[in-house]
């Protein structure tokens, strides 16, 4: 016999509606809770779930430096690819069409110089490892999209379109690195596992790629904070909605933890519907939903209010500095992947770092300073919390920019004072989680166009970012045809690691 415990219509909002058969069957659905938490619910939930991947003997990985140092990352995703001669390998003796406009800068490692639009991020350079060898040859043309798409996946597409870009995501897609992470390494805490701020991976009209959990899917894609306003709203962060998250007025705690008592009662005696339904594992899949809503954890996380406004003034009153901030209260309270992407579509004007053209005056009036700010800030409060121990930072971009200025090396137009796309030599900020400090990883020629030692590829970087979590780069995953193929095809460089 079925008994609900508690009166009938007690805590309803209407309290002469009493206890109703459908409001009995639609106990466990997402629709109880008055929110759409979908894609996190079904992540967490598959996360216990999933047969573990395949992975081969990890022989000696586990003894280099930085193994499974890596509690979360905070990945400062820099689309658009940013000039590495304007910002942190300045070139000096070379002709005047290579040569920053801006003035070198000594930072806080002997001999290691940045431009003026670095100040602050010279003063905590020592905090880091500079890689300034990374390098990849494409494969065909070197467009945004694809080169996007290899960053964060570790693989190249073969459906490029004649301009570069490549078809809009797509559920066969690889998955980005921060899905996999939070698959391998499922979170255990009430708390959003996977967020991606403030504005998703976009060149032109392809949204997103690069950005999802491809053939592992829906479950596994990252949670999207993506504030109202265009690229150009700086003050973006202070229309933060969170609605996933938040109770509809009419549910509350109360009545949401007495629903939970009578799911129980209800799987207490449909002994036979828990056995068929026991290796979905809806326990705790409700378990966790209801720990997230009513903790109000990742509520909490999102109230930059609560911060001081001194901290929010040097991370920067602009979209960047703000997600920047969020993205340390987010790790704080227990995420464990944070993407924070250039708040500026890669293939644009004005603060984005694609500048084919005025790149003097938008380095150092726009991108510049807000890169500065809030870069350097993020690296100080993670270290005076003591979060930079196992909290690892990675800042790239999909390229740099060429050497010679007012030259076309992807088909696009370029000024005098433009940079066009430099896959071939650029650089790389990776911090805590073991990570060196006051490190220089690499070498770059005299005009910062190739790698003269140690260059590091893109595969690489995302195989030393699974190394640092624990988890073996060559581990194998399944794709839609459930064919094998491993997170990345490369090995971690434990040299990054002290």
């Amino acid at each position: 016999m079925l008994i609900v415990p508690g009166q009938p219509g007690k805590d309803l909002c209407d309290q002469g509606l009493g206890m109703t058969r459908r409001a009995i069957l639609r106990v466990g659905g997402s629709s109880l809770l008055g929110l759409p938490l979908g894609s996190l619910l079904r992540l967490q939930a598959a996360s216990a779930a999933a047969p573990p991947a395949a992975a081969p003997e990890l022989g000696g990985i586990k003894g280099r430096p930085g193994w499974g140092k890596a509690k979360s990352i905070i990945m400062v995703y820099l689309q658009g690819g940013p000039s590495h001669l304007d910002l942190w390998d300045p070139k000096e003796n070379v002709p005047d069409n290579v040569r920053s406009a801006f003035k070198p800068i000594q930072t806080k490692l002997p001999g290691v110089q940045f431009t003026e639009i670095l100040p602050k991020l010279a003063q905590v350079i020592d905090k880091t490892t500079l890689i300034r060898s990374m390098s990849y040859t494409p494969n065909g043309l070197f467009n945004h999209t694809a080169a996007i798409y290899q960053m964060m996946t570790g693989y190249t597409t073969d459906k490029v379109s004649p301009s570069g870009q490549l078809e809009p995501p797509t559920p066969k897609d690889f998955p980005n690195f921060g899905s996999n992470i939070v698959r391998l390494k499922p979170s255990t805490e009430p708390m959003l596992p996977f967020v991606m701020l403030p504005r998703p991976l976009q060149e032109s009209n392809v949204v997103g790629k690069g950005g999802t959990a491809g053939f592992l899917g829906k479950a596994f894609d990252p949670y999207t904070l993506y504030p109202d306003g265009d690229d150009m709203d700086m003050a973006k962060m202070e229309k933060i909605k969170i609605d996933d998250l938040r109770l509809r007025p009419e549910v509350f705690a109360g009545r949401l933890e007495r629903r939970a008592r009578l799911r129980e009662a209800i799987n207490a005696g449909m002994p036979a519907l828990d056995k068929a339904t026991e290796e979905y594992n809806l326990d705790e899949y409700y378990r966790k939903a209801l720990d997230l809503v009513v903790s109000g954890r990742a509520r909490e996380a999102f109230n930059l209010s609560s911060e001081a406004a001194a901290l929010r003034d040097a991370y920067g009153r602009n979209t960047f500095g703000q997600s920047c901030l969020l993205a340390r209260r987010l790790v704080e309270a227990g995420t464990k992947v944070v993407e924070v992407v250039w708040p500026k579509v890669a293939n644009s004007d004005n603060h984005s770092w694609d500048h084919h053209s005025g790149l003097t005056e938008r380095m150092k009036d726009r991108s510049g300073p807000m890169l500065d700010n809030g870069l350097s800030t993020l690296l100080t409060d993670l270290d005076e919390r003591g979060m930079l121990a196992d909290t690892l930072v990675v800042a790239v971009g999909e390229f740099g920019r060429s050497p010679q200025k007012g030259i076309s090396t992807s088909g696009n137009g370029n000024s005098a004072d433009g940079r066009d796309h430099w896959p071939y030599c650029y650089t790389a900020v990776v911090a805590g989680a073991g990570i060196k400090r006051g490190h220089v990883h690499g070498r770059s020629d005299k005009t910062g166009s190739a790698p003269a030692e140690d260059p590091v590829h893109p595969g690489e970087l995302l195989a030393t970012i699974y190394h640092a979590f624990g988890i073996d780069p060559t581990t194998l995953v399944y794709n839609h045809l459930n064919q094998p193929r491993e997170l990345v095809k490369a090995e971690a460089v434990s040299r990054l690691f002290a």
